[in-house]
Protein backbone atom coordinates (compact mmCIF):
# COMPACT_ATOMS: atom_id res chain seq x y z
CA UNK A 1 0.00 0.00 0.00
CA UNK A 2 1.24 3.54 -0.75
CA UNK A 3 0.50 6.78 1.13
CA UNK A 4 -0.17 10.31 -0.09
CA UNK A 5 1.53 13.38 1.31
CA UNK A 6 -1.21 13.95 3.89
CA UNK A 7 -0.54 10.60 5.49
CA UNK A 8 -3.68 8.89 4.23
CA UNK A 9 -3.73 5.68 2.33
CA UNK A 10 -3.66 6.15 -1.40
CA UNK A 11 -4.94 3.58 -3.84
CA UNK A 12 -2.33 1.11 -4.99
CA UNK A 13 -1.26 1.47 -8.62
CA UNK A 14 -2.73 -1.00 -11.07
CA UNK A 15 -0.76 -4.20 -11.41
CA UNK A 16 -1.50 -4.86 -15.04
CA UNK A 17 -4.06 -7.09 -16.68
CA UNK A 18 -5.19 -10.25 -14.94
CA UNK A 19 -4.61 -13.23 -17.18
CA UNK A 20 -6.17 -16.05 -15.18
CA UNK A 21 -8.14 -18.26 -17.59
CA UNK A 22 -11.84 -18.75 -17.03
CA UNK A 23 -12.51 -21.49 -19.54
CA UNK A 24 -15.58 -23.46 -18.52
CA UNK A 25 -14.46 -26.37 -20.72
CA UNK A 26 -11.06 -26.73 -19.06
CA UNK A 27 -12.25 -29.28 -16.50
CA UNK A 28 -13.91 -31.37 -19.20
CA UNK A 29 -10.78 -31.36 -21.35
CA UNK A 30 -8.62 -32.35 -18.39
CA UNK A 31 -10.96 -35.23 -17.61
CA UNK A 32 -10.75 -36.44 -21.21
CA UNK A 33 -6.97 -36.15 -21.17
CA UNK A 34 -6.73 -38.01 -17.88
CA UNK A 35 -8.98 -40.76 -19.24
CA UNK A 36 -6.78 -41.01 -22.35
CA UNK A 37 -3.63 -41.39 -20.23
CA UNK A 38 -5.26 -44.05 -18.06
CA UNK A 39 -6.59 -45.89 -21.12
CA UNK A 40 -3.14 -45.94 -22.70
CA UNK A 41 -1.69 -47.13 -19.41
CA UNK A 42 -4.19 -50.00 -19.28
CA UNK A 43 -3.29 -50.95 -22.85
CA UNK A 44 0.41 -51.00 -22.00
CA UNK A 45 0.12 -53.08 -18.82
CA UNK A 46 -2.50 -55.60 -19.94
CA UNK A 47 -0.92 -56.30 -23.32
CA UNK A 48 2.58 -56.42 -21.84
CA UNK A 49 1.45 -58.92 -19.26
CA UNK A 50 -0.16 -61.05 -21.96
CA UNK A 51 2.76 -61.16 -24.42
CA UNK A 52 5.38 -61.57 -21.70
CA UNK A 53 3.38 -64.45 -20.28
CA UNK A 54 3.21 -66.10 -23.69
CA UNK A 55 6.94 -65.42 -24.15
CA UNK A 56 7.56 -67.39 -20.97
CA UNK A 57 5.88 -70.40 -22.54
CA UNK A 58 7.10 -70.14 -26.13
CA UNK A 59 9.43 -68.13 -28.33
CA UNK A 60 7.37 -68.61 -31.46
CA UNK A 61 6.90 -65.21 -33.11
CA UNK A 62 3.53 -66.06 -34.66
CA UNK A 63 2.17 -67.17 -31.29
CA UNK A 64 3.34 -63.92 -29.72
CA UNK A 65 1.83 -61.85 -32.52
CA UNK A 66 -1.48 -63.72 -32.40
CA UNK A 67 -1.83 -63.44 -28.64
CA UNK A 68 -0.82 -59.78 -28.67
CA UNK A 69 -3.28 -58.85 -31.39
CA UNK A 70 -6.05 -60.79 -29.67
CA UNK A 71 -5.32 -59.01 -26.42
CA UNK A 72 -5.21 -55.63 -28.15
CA UNK A 73 -8.54 -56.11 -29.91
CA UNK A 74 -10.28 -57.67 -26.93
CA UNK A 75 -9.03 -55.00 -24.55
CA UNK A 76 -9.79 -52.04 -26.79
CA UNK A 77 -13.29 -53.31 -27.60
CA UNK A 78 -13.96 -54.03 -23.95
CA UNK A 79 -12.79 -50.56 -22.94
CA UNK A 80 -14.90 -48.92 -25.65
CA UNK A 81 -18.02 -50.93 -24.78
CA UNK A 82 -17.63 -50.29 -21.07
CA UNK A 83 -17.12 -46.57 -21.60
CA UNK A 84 -20.10 -46.38 -23.95
CA UNK A 85 -22.41 -48.05 -21.43
CA UNK A 86 -21.10 -45.96 -18.54
CA UNK A 87 -21.35 -42.60 -20.32
CA UNK A 88 -24.73 -43.50 -21.85
CA UNK A 89 -26.05 -44.14 -18.34
CA UNK A 90 -24.62 -40.82 -17.19
CA UNK A 91 -26.17 -38.99 -20.14
CA UNK A 92 -29.57 -40.62 -19.54
CA UNK A 93 -29.43 -39.55 -15.90
CA UNK A 94 -28.51 -35.99 -16.86
CA UNK A 95 -31.33 -35.76 -19.41
CA UNK A 96 -33.83 -37.16 -16.89
CA UNK A 97 -32.73 -34.63 -14.27
CA UNK A 98 -33.06 -31.78 -16.79
CA UNK A 99 -36.55 -32.98 -17.75
CA UNK A 100 -37.64 -32.95 -14.09
CA UNK A 101 -36.16 -29.48 -13.62
CA UNK A 102 -37.92 -28.20 -16.74
CA UNK A 103 -41.26 -29.51 -15.47
CA UNK A 104 -40.74 -27.96 -12.03
CA UNK A 105 -39.87 -24.60 -13.58
CA UNK A 106 -43.05 -24.73 -15.60
CA UNK A 107 -45.32 -25.81 -12.72
CA UNK A 108 -43.71 -24.07 -9.72
CA UNK A 109 -41.71 -21.07 -10.94
CA UNK A 110 -41.81 -19.18 -7.64
CA UNK A 111 -40.66 -22.17 -5.63
CA UNK A 112 -37.83 -22.75 -8.07
CA UNK A 113 -36.81 -19.10 -7.87
CA UNK A 114 -36.69 -19.37 -4.08
CA UNK A 115 -34.67 -22.57 -4.36
CA UNK A 116 -32.14 -20.89 -6.63
CA UNK A 117 -31.92 -17.97 -4.22
CA UNK A 118 -31.22 -20.33 -1.34
CA UNK A 119 -28.54 -22.17 -3.29
CA UNK A 120 -26.78 -18.92 -4.15
CA UNK A 121 -27.03 -17.84 -0.51
CA UNK A 122 -25.39 -21.09 0.57
CA UNK A 123 -22.53 -20.27 -1.79
CA UNK A 124 -21.78 -17.09 0.12
CA UNK A 125 -23.96 -14.36 -1.40
CA UNK A 126 -25.99 -12.04 0.80
CA UNK A 127 -29.71 -12.78 0.73
CA UNK A 128 -30.66 -9.66 -1.23
CA UNK A 129 -27.79 -10.13 -3.67
CA UNK A 130 -28.66 -13.79 -4.12
CA UNK A 131 -32.29 -12.92 -4.82
CA UNK A 132 -31.32 -10.33 -7.42
CA UNK A 133 -28.87 -12.75 -9.05
CA UNK A 134 -31.49 -15.51 -9.07
CA UNK A 135 -34.01 -13.23 -10.76
CA UNK A 136 -31.52 -12.16 -13.42
CA UNK A 137 -30.38 -15.71 -14.09
CA UNK A 138 -33.97 -16.91 -14.33
CA UNK A 139 -34.90 -14.16 -16.77
CA UNK A 140 -31.91 -14.98 -18.94
CA UNK A 141 -32.27 -18.79 -18.98
CA UNK A 142 -33.99 -20.45 -16.05
CA UNK A 143 -33.23 -24.05 -17.04
CA UNK A 144 -29.54 -23.41 -17.63
CA UNK A 145 -29.24 -21.53 -14.33
CA UNK A 146 -30.82 -24.35 -12.32
CA UNK A 147 -28.92 -27.01 -14.23
CA UNK A 148 -25.58 -25.44 -13.42
CA UNK A 149 -26.22 -24.23 -9.87
CA UNK A 150 -28.53 -26.95 -8.59
CA UNK A 151 -27.57 -30.01 -10.62
CA UNK A 152 -23.99 -29.23 -11.63
CA UNK A 153 -24.84 -29.98 -15.27
CA UNK A 154 -24.04 -27.94 -18.36
CA UNK A 155 -26.99 -28.50 -20.72
CA UNK A 156 -24.81 -27.56 -23.68
CA UNK A 157 -22.11 -30.12 -22.86
CA UNK A 158 -23.80 -33.38 -21.99
CA UNK A 159 -21.54 -36.43 -22.05
CA UNK A 160 -21.29 -38.06 -25.46
CA UNK A 161 -21.01 -41.88 -25.22
CA UNK A 162 -19.69 -42.26 -28.78
CA UNK A 163 -16.87 -39.82 -28.15
CA UNK A 164 -16.02 -41.57 -24.90
CA UNK A 165 -16.04 -45.01 -26.54
CA UNK A 166 -13.87 -43.85 -29.44
CA UNK A 167 -11.39 -42.14 -27.15
CA UNK A 168 -11.08 -45.23 -24.94
CA UNK A 169 -10.64 -47.51 -27.94
CA UNK A 170 -7.92 -45.30 -29.42
CA UNK A 171 -6.09 -44.75 -26.12
CA UNK A 172 -6.00 -48.45 -25.28
CA UNK A 173 -4.88 -49.36 -28.81
CA UNK A 174 -2.04 -46.83 -28.79
CA UNK A 175 -0.84 -48.12 -25.44
CA UNK A 176 -1.14 -51.78 -26.44
CA UNK A 177 0.85 -51.31 -29.65
CA UNK A 178 4.06 -50.63 -27.72
CA UNK A 179 4.49 -54.02 -26.02
CA UNK A 180 3.10 -55.82 -29.07
CA UNK A 181 5.69 -54.33 -31.41
CA UNK A 182 8.43 -54.65 -28.81
CA UNK A 183 7.87 -58.40 -28.45
CA UNK A 184 7.63 -59.30 -32.16
CA UNK A 185 10.12 -56.98 -33.92
CA UNK A 186 13.45 -57.52 -32.09
CA UNK A 187 15.54 -60.70 -32.42
CA UNK A 188 14.50 -63.61 -30.21
CA UNK A 189 17.45 -63.29 -27.82
CA UNK A 190 16.66 -59.67 -26.84
CA UNK A 191 12.90 -59.37 -27.37
CA UNK A 192 12.02 -59.94 -23.72
CA UNK A 193 14.54 -57.37 -22.46
CA UNK A 194 13.43 -54.85 -25.08
CA UNK A 195 9.79 -55.36 -24.17
CA UNK A 196 10.33 -55.01 -20.43
CA UNK A 197 12.52 -51.94 -20.87
CA UNK A 198 10.11 -50.27 -23.31
CA UNK A 199 7.11 -50.95 -21.11
CA UNK A 200 8.78 -49.60 -17.97
CA UNK A 201 9.91 -46.47 -19.84
CA UNK A 202 6.36 -45.92 -21.12
CA UNK A 203 4.95 -46.42 -17.61
CA UNK A 204 7.35 -43.80 -16.29
CA UNK A 205 5.96 -41.39 -18.86
CA UNK A 206 2.28 -42.14 -18.17
CA UNK A 207 2.90 -42.04 -14.41
CA UNK A 208 4.57 -38.65 -14.68
CA UNK A 209 1.83 -37.27 -16.91
CA UNK A 210 -1.01 -38.55 -14.71
CA UNK A 211 0.67 -36.96 -11.69
CA UNK A 212 1.03 -33.68 -13.54
CA UNK A 213 -2.66 -33.70 -14.48
CA UNK A 214 -3.60 -34.34 -10.86
CA UNK A 215 -1.05 -31.86 -9.44
CA UNK A 216 0.48 -34.70 -7.40
CA UNK A 217 4.05 -35.75 -6.68
CA UNK A 218 5.43 -37.45 -9.82
CA UNK A 219 7.79 -39.73 -7.92
CA UNK A 220 4.99 -41.54 -6.11
CA UNK A 221 2.89 -41.92 -9.26
CA UNK A 222 5.85 -43.18 -11.30
CA UNK A 223 6.85 -45.71 -8.63
CA UNK A 224 3.28 -46.96 -8.34
CA UNK A 225 2.90 -47.20 -12.10
CA UNK A 226 6.16 -48.97 -12.84
CA UNK A 227 5.85 -51.21 -9.79
CA UNK A 228 2.41 -52.41 -10.87
CA UNK A 229 3.55 -53.01 -14.44
CA UNK A 230 6.70 -54.85 -13.37
CA UNK A 231 4.70 -57.05 -11.01
CA UNK A 232 2.18 -57.88 -13.73
CA UNK A 233 4.92 -58.90 -16.17
CA UNK A 234 6.77 -60.93 -13.54
CA UNK A 235 3.64 -62.85 -12.54
CA UNK A 236 2.54 -63.60 -16.10
CA UNK A 237 6.06 -64.58 -17.18
CA UNK A 238 6.35 -66.97 -14.26
CA UNK A 239 2.95 -68.45 -15.06
CA UNK A 240 3.85 -68.80 -18.76
CA UNK A 241 7.19 -70.40 -17.95
CA UNK A 242 5.50 -72.88 -15.61
CA UNK A 243 2.84 -73.79 -18.15
CA UNK A 244 5.44 -74.09 -20.89
CA UNK A 245 7.52 -76.43 -18.75
CA UNK A 246 4.49 -78.55 -17.85
CA UNK A 247 3.38 -78.82 -21.48
CA UNK A 248 6.83 -79.67 -22.77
Amino acid sequence: MTYDTTGGAAPEPPRGPHHEPHDTGLGTRLNWLRAAVLGANDGIVSTAGLVVGVAGATGDRSALLTSGLAGLLAGSMSMAAGEYVSVSTQRDSEKAALAVEKRELREEPEAELEELTTLLTERGLARDTAREAAVQLTERDALRAHARVELGIDPDALANPWHAAGASFLAFTVGALLPLLAIVLPPADVRLAVTVGSVLAALVLTGWWSARLGAARPGTAIARNTGGGALAMAVTYAAGSLLGAVGA
